[in-house]
């Protein structure tokens, strides 16, 4: 299985990944259905209950950035 996302490598093109080989995990605090993959550098992105679909990667970067904004409440929607 190939996904692709929001990670593009510096050439501009999105990573082609084997997915099937991810580290899949998923917060226990939560009964959302959203599951974290680690491969190959990058992070992945899927919908649990529809691991066969397609995933988001992003780069480091773009996940070290996501994740500070969620810490200082950037996507509160509340």
């Amino acid at each position: 299985m190939v996904n692709s996302g929001a990670g593009r490598l510096a050439d501009g093109t999105k990573p082609e990944l084997d997915l099937a080989n991810a580290t899949w995990q998923y917060g226990g605090w939560s009964s959302g259905g959203v599951q974290v993959g680690f491969i190959e550098g990058f992070v992945a992105m899927r919908d649990r209950r529809q691991p066969e679909g397609s995933a988001l990667i992003f780069t480091p970067e773009e996940w070290r950035a996501f994740l500070v904004g969620a810490q200082e409440g950037e996507f509160d929607l509340t």
